[in-house]
């Protein structure tokens, strides 16, 4: 049986968006890249020093916010562990709105949690996730994961900024900050996705513009904010759409209710980020510093004035 992402890459490459948007540069072969990003390069002697400083301490902070900054869960689910009694504090059940500073030792379904406090400046990853890979860690069907892809950490996890289905490939967000992957998913920051397309066969031009105006699926109105042509031949064509939400299937779920098949999807745009041109499928690249500090600063949250993120194990 052939490898999915084998095949996957092996099939050509749909157009990428023109539209201004930040670019980390080009990556060099192997699955990860790091220390390189959107604005700056960063030396790779300089990382690697940087990496191997101590961190601050931390400041006392909220339990269920800790928790989601240290990628165990979403705010809302840790406030309910909290409820059930299945997160302990030193050895004692936790309490809504308890804060926890460095010294407290945190167990979430008895298990010891390494905490991230905010003077810790958070991780950012772009990914280039290939067709035939999940992103969850739980699958019954056991299929292959993007987390298994991904840089390893010796504390915290990865947190998907949004998802893309089994069949879709692109660019994928992450992050140790479960509170910056909130605001990056957030309806009121109204962040645009956009997608390149292959369908079958032609798209009437009153589909097209049904696709515009709004079409109405079991889950409510959906609409592009764009719609461009980006060529093809023969049976196949492409385009380029963009909206500003990200419901489950959405893109596919558009066109077939226009009576359009989609053969292959592709997101190139989430937000500010573009998908570099060469970035490989299954490989990552890392926001830097700087670039990490600013995003922080644009959507509100409060920009560690010290300390750096932590760098992955060496692997041996």
């Amino acid at each position: 049986m052939r490898n999915p992402r084998r095949r996957a890459a092996e099939s050509p490459r749909p157009p990428l968006p023109s539209a201004a948007g930040r670019r980390p540069p080009a990556a060099s072969p192997g699955r990860s890249v790091t220390g390189t990003g959107l604005a700056s390069r960063s030396n790779p002697g300089e990382s690697a020093a940087r990496g191997r400083r101590a961190e601050p301490a931390g400041k006392p902070e909220r339990l269920h916010k800790l928790l989601a900054n240290s990628g165990v869960g979403s705010r809302r689910e840790m406030e309910e562990l909290i409820a059930a009694g299945r997160i302990l504090v030193n050895g004692e059940a936790a309490r809504v709105g308890q804060t926890v500073g460095p010294g407290d030792r945190v167990k979430v379904n008895g298990k010891l949690v390494q905490l991230r406090f905010s003077d810790r400046l958070p991780r950012v990853i772009l990914y280039h996730k290939p067709e035939g890979e999940i992103v969850s860690r739980n699958d019954p069907d056991h299929r292959p994961t993007v987390f298994t892809s991904l840089p390893r950490m010796a504390a915290g996890r990865w947190v998907a900024v949004g998802r893309l289905d089994f069949n879709t490939s692109g660019l994928l967000l992450l992050t140790t900050s479960g509170d910056l992957a909130n605001r990056l998913m957030h309806p009121r920051y109204r962040l645009l996705r956009e997608y390149a397309v292959r369908v079958l066969g032609e798209l009437p031009d009153d589909a097209r513009q049904r696709l515009l105006d709004g079409i109405e699926l079991e889950d409510g109105l959906a609409r592009f904010a764009s719609f461009q042509e980006a060529g093809g031949e023969g049976a196949n064509r492409w385009y380029r759409v963009s909206l500003f939400e990200g419901r489950n299937r959405e893109v596919r779920r558009m066109f077939e209710a226009v009576g359009v098949v989609v053969s292959r999807l592709m997101r190139v745009r989430y937000g500010p980020f573009l998908l570099p041109p060469g970035l490989k499928r299954g490989q990552v690249c890392e926001l830097p510093e700087a670039e990490v500090r600013k995003l922080l600063a644009e959507f509100g949250m409060t920009v560690p004035a010290g300390g750096h993120p932590p760098r992955r194990p060496r692997e041996s």
